[in-house]
């Protein structure tokens, strides 16, 4: 299982984007990027280097504020992508009834694109139930389908609902599909760095928005790839204890107290003051 890229600056540009830049009137100058990458950390080079890749990717274009500053706006595909993660990063984490199977076979003359689905599949968070057969639960379908129209892969797949009949206990089958152990890691890892954060919070009585805005945004930053990795398995197909629940509960709690004192920062740069 891949290292969930957190905390790095291209990161932290497209959480900054999910968290806050969609709700404002205009693109995001760049003097504000640097302006708020900056409360995490991110010094200005880092933070021009990083603009340059997402924009090389097509997901930020550049723009001009009405008052003819340098700016970057996402693009379509960049808010396509936004919104559908909005469904895991957000969503109350309950499974739709089966599964979604992807299929995919592709021409030996185009066999680098065999990879390509196979990364795309993993980093929605399909498992693998045999070779050339990937699952997921069902939820994920609308983005799945997304993303394959948006990448040029539709062509070589096909995507099926399905429910497991057997032979193996379904609860036996999915730990073989993925690895629950590695999921358990990285839910414990999340934990590890912000449920102190949390009890932090809770023992205070105001919410600055500074230290809001910059605690909401790297947990968030590290939250949203969690529902990637774990694609909202069903609970009851888990193992008990399951570190995943307290992580969700752990940031649905950061992300209650912070995210609106955390706009007060983001939208204004002159907010220093407690809440």
């Amino acid at each position: 299982m891949p290292e969930q890229p957190t905390h790095t600056p291209r990161s932290l540009i497209v959480t900054l984007y999910g968290a806050y830049g969609r709700g404002l009137p205009g693109p995001l100058p760049v003097a504000e990027l640097i302006r708020l990458l900056g409360a995490v950390g991110v010094d200005a080079p880092s933070v021009r280097s990083a603009v340059s890749r997402l924009k090389r990717r097509g997901l930020l274009l550049p723009a001009r504020t009405t008052a003819g500053a340098a700016a970057y706006a996402l693009s379509d595909d960049a808010r396509q992508l936004l919104d559908d993660g909005d469904r895991r990063i957000y969503g109350s984490g309950s499974p739709a009834d089966g599964w979604v199977l992807a299929v995919f076979s592709v021409p030996e003359s185009e066999r680098a694109k065999r990879h390509v689905l196979r990364s795309t599949l993993t980093g929605l968070g399909f498992g693998t139930a045999a070779p050339g057969v990937w699952l997921a639960p069902l939820a994920v379908y609308e983005e799945t389908r997304h993303t394959l129209e948006r990448i040029g892969c539709s062509g070589y797949v096909e995507l099926f609902r399905g429910e497991h009949l057997g032979f193996a206990a379904t609860a036996d089958a999915v730990a073989g599909w993925w690895d629950l152990s590695a999921l358990a890691k990285l839910h414990e890892a999340f934990l590890d760095e912000h449920e102190p954060v949390l009890r932090a919070w809770e023992a205070r009585e105001g919410t600055p928005p500074r230290e809001a805005y910059r605690d909401y945004l790297l947990a968030l930053d590290s939250w949203r790839h969690l529902p990637y990795a774990d694609p909202g398995l069903p609970p009851e197909l888990l193992p008990e204890g399951w570190p995943g629940v307290r992580a969700a509960g752990v940031f649905r709690s950061l992300d209650l107290r912070l995210r609106k004192a955390g706009a007060r920062f983001a939208g204004d740069p002159e907010t220093c003051a407690d809440g």
